[in-house]
């Protein structure tokens, strides 16, 4: 069993990254969903509402998180905003302060996205806890959606796609970390794993939404695969599919780091 795809979704929402090597860090991955675009009222803007967000790719360069969009241009967020304006946010229930980037990339994300919107970064003494529920001590997330780290194994997308008509990428499901090696959903018997020298704690399945439905490369929305995994993955009406982490220390894993199942 081994690790083998690490993904990072810099600006949530965007196009993810794949890396050979990431740190972990208690709010996940580093650099992944530090940034955020926001519409004028502060609440946080995704692919549910903004399908166009798909077409949005970001790279990791060497001073910033680069933004590109085919025939469109592109842009970079600098790693430390060029302002100091704190904006309040909003992500699902959560509120907390964050920073506008620059006014300029702010212009040219509205006319990608066709409205007004804002790019803030979170900065690193934000607090905003994993829900008490699930969290094993406490832990910070950035702006995803509710946990630091999602985890797929190749195996249950594998098991998936022999049951669609046509088949469908990871990326549909943008996984932090892709596993190979494992029987199809055996991430849903596991409660700690060590990559590498970390070990992660599995606190929650995650249920699935309508972002699933857009193909990355096309922004176009269809009904897969929530219809076919909603004939068997369905549990108390929602469809699960991929476990939500916490990272138990913080250091570098890498592809192809060996994978041991602690519990």
């Amino acid at each position: 069993m081994i690790l083998s795809e690490i993904w990072i979704y810099p600006i949530k929402s965007l196009g993810g990254i794949r890396l050979t090597e990431a740190l972990a860090l208690e709010r996940g991955l580093q650099h992944d969903r530090r940034w955020m675009i926001v519409d004028i009222q502060g609440r946080f803007l995704s692919q549910r509402q903004l399908p166009q967000m798909a077409l949005l790719h970001t790279t990791l360069e060497s001073h910033g998180i680069g933004i590109s969009r085919a025939q469109k241009g592109a842009i970079l967020v600098p790693f430390i905003p060029r302002t100091t304006h704190v904006i309040p946010v909003r992500v699902w229930d959560d509120e907390l302060d964050a920073i506008q980037v620059d006014p300029e990339i702010d212009q040219w994300l509205s006319e990608q996205l066709g409205q007004t919107v804002r790019l803030v970064m979170m900065p690193n003494d934000a607090e905003r806890r994993v829900d008490p529920e699930y969290a094993f001590r406490q832990e910070n997330v950035s702006f995803a959606d509710g946990f630091p780290y999602l985890l797929i194994s190749q195996e249950s997308l594998d098991d998936l796609n022999q049951k669609l008509d046509s088949t469908i990428t990871m990326r549909r499901f943008r996984p932090n970390l892709v596993v190979k090696g494992f029987t199809p959903f055996m991430e849903d018997h596991i409660n700690t794993i060590q990559i590498g020298s970390l070990s992660f704690q599995i606190v929650k399945p995650c249920s699935r939404c309508n972002m699933t439905t857009l193909d990355p490369f096309t922004a176009i929305r269809g009904v897969e695969p929530l219809k076919t995994l909603a004939t068997y993955r369905r549990v108390n009406n929602k469809i699960l599919f991929g476990q939500n982490m916490v990272c138990r220390g913080e250091g570098t894993i890498r592809e192809g780091d060996h994978i041991m199942i602690i519990a």
